[in-house]
This record gives structure tokens, C-alpha cells and sequence, in this order.
């Protein structure tokens, strides 16, 4: 049985299928439903009770507590037990099932034609967090959570407010300095996941040690990063900047490092010429496998012959 779908193409039609007050601006929503005194955690704003799946044609932000159910994004399914800050960008799709919301929830919707004039248009695309998968969602502190409130508060206060020539200026104001703490506390994420971290790096490094294991470098080229990332389970840019955050180097930068070293056994072969060893790695050009020898190792693979071979 095929799962249902929802498809968003602007604000307001999210808003009606929830019910909720029409958006005071078609291009911009702000929504926060806060528990009231004396009511339970465990109070439920919206559910999802059977599987389906949802995609909207605009960014939204949102900072959530699941009470439970499952909650997918692309190929993984989202950790519910926390409190987290999610970023997604047009057209990305979620898969809900049995889920149920706690009552305190904050979201902000907004179409790309309200920011495309302005620098935080271009801005956005740089943060990658609008494409990472769901479980590598933003987890926060308490102290993160709060500055996150109150961001999310001065938002709506200034929506809700009487608007004026104003007031497009100070939410994106706002706007722009939640996007610049969510940045701050993604880097601090990563830098605390060490662990994992290096697990996934042994993992990056081992499929690549199976790929050249394989002759599949020969045959197929050198992988490419999406490529990798399906194999890790996760996102492109994800697995990006993990390997940055670790090692200082980008992931290309380790593809090519890899088949450096592995180009050192394979120039001492006196049975590989120099072409046949680009090709062999899966470079297409062997000038090319030159120029990346010569900037790694500081000399080209002629020389390297030269210096190390015993004949």
C-alpha cells in the first residue's frame, strides 16, 4: 500500500490543513504554542497516527519536543527522545509515523521570494545545515535552548506587532542572528561527537581501501563524495564537515591523499609506467595525477622514481 503523501506549494495551504490561523504574510508564518500552567508535558498539539510522508515548497525552522514516533528525513530515522532545532529547504522530504508532539513548539516558515532581494539570500546556501539528514539534527543544551526561544519569541512578537516599514528589517535581523547561533552550535556539536567522528573517518577510509582493493578505481574512476556519503549513511556535506572539523582537510583532500600514498607503491613497480599508475588510481588525465603528486609530495612522480626506486 503506497504511503499518503502532503505536498505544501506555499504557507497557507499548511496552515489550513492544520487548521491554523491564516499566515499574516503569504511569504512568511511564525507559529509557538506554549504549555500552559498546570498542564503535562505529554499534552498533544498535532499527531501523526498513520505513516505519511511531507514535503513543502518553502524553508521552515522549527524546535520541537517529540513525545514519540518515528520521524525520517531522506534515509534515516530521527532520534525522539530530545529536544532538537531542525532546518529544511524547499522541497526535502520527511516521513512521519505515530507521531505526537508535546504542546510547546516553534516554527517559522518562510518562502525564498521574501528573502531573495536581501543578503540572506545568498547567506543561506552556506549553511549546510538546511541539507543535512534529520539525525544529524541539531541537538541543543539547555542554555542553547533557551537562546533559541527567545529568538523564536522576538520573531513572533515583532509578526505579530502592528507592521510597519520596520518590521521586514527586524525579523530578518532576527532571522539572521538564529541562523548564526544554530552555526555556532553545529560546529560545537561536532567538535564534541569526537568519537563518532572518527569512527565514520576509519569508515571513509575503509571503503576506500575496499574500493582500490577491487580495481574499482581503474574500472569505475575515483568515487565521488555523493558517493561516499551513501555508503556512510549520511549526507554529502554532512560527512564534509566531519572530516573537516577532524582532520583539518576536506574530503577531497583525503581522496587525493589516499591515492598519493598508494601511487608511491604503485610508481616503484618498474612494470606501471607513470600513465598507467593515473589510470590505474582512475584519474583520466595522467597530467592531472601529476600536478596532484607533485603539489602532495612536493616533487612529481618522475622524480619520485628517480629518488626511490632501487634500480
Amino acid at each position: 500500500m503506497k504511503m499518503p503523501s502532503l505536498k505544501f506549494n506555499n504557507i497557507s495551504e499548511f496552515h489550513k490543513h492544520f487548521e491554523l490561523p491564516e499566515p499574516e504574510n503569504p511569504l512568511f508564518g511564525v507559529l509557538y504554542t506554549q504549555l500552559e500552567e498546570g498542564e503535562q508535558a505529554s499534552c498533544e498539539t498535532y499527531a501523526f497516527d498513520e505513516p505519511v510522508i511531507m514535503s513543502c515548497d518553502f524553508y521552515s525552522i522549527s524546535f520541537k519536543n517529540i513525545i514519540s514516533g518515528e520521524f525520517s528525513y531522506g534515509r534515516t530515522k530521527y532520534d525522539c527522545t530530545n529536544g532538537t532545532l531542525l532546518f529544511t529547504a524547499p522541497n526535502q522530504t520527511m516521513t512521519f509515523k505515530d507521531m505526537v508532539f508535546s504542546s510547546e513548539s516553534y516554527h517559522i516558515a518562510f518562502h525564498k521570494d521574501y528573502i531573495r532581494s536581501l543578503d540572506i539570500y545568498e547567506k543561506i546556501k552556506t549553511y549546510n545545515f538546511f541539507n543535512y539528514n534529520v539525525n544529524e539534527a541539531l541537538h541543543l543544551s539547555p542554555k542553547e535552548e533557551q537562546i533559541i526561544k527567545d529568538i523564536f519569541k522576538n520573531i513572533k512578537t515583532e509578526y505579530h506587532n502592528n507592521q510597519d516599514e520596520f518590521s521586514k528589517e527586524i525579523i530578518i535581523s532576527q532571522l539572521e542572528t538564529l541562523l548564526k547561533y544554530a552555526d555556532r552550535f553545529y560546529k560545537r556539536q561536532f567538535l564534541n561527537r569526537t568519537d563518532d567522528n572518527k569512527i565514520l573517518i576509519t569508515k571513509f577510509k575503509d571503503i576506500l581501501n575496499t574500493y582500490f582493493e577491487q580495481n574499482l578505481f581503474a574500472e569505475e574512476g575515483i568515487p565521488t563524495l555523493d558517493w561516499m556519503a551513501v555508503q556512510l549513511n549520511v549526507s554529502h556535506r554532512y560527512m564534509s564537515d566531519t572530516i573537516k572539523a577532524e582532520t583539518g582537510r576536506t574530503a577531497v583532500d583525503q581522496i587525493n591523499l589516499f591515492l598519493v600514498e598508494e601511487a608511491k607503491s604503485l610508481l616503484l613497480n618498474p612494470n606501471l609506467s607513470i600513465s598507467e599508475t593515473a589510470y590505474k588510481l582512475g584519474y583520466e588525465y595522467p597530467a592531472y595525477f601529476t600536478r596532484v603528486f607533485k603539489k602532495k609530495v612536493g616533487m612529481s612522480p618522475k622524480q619520485y622514481i628517480k629518488e626511490y626506486s632501487l634500480n
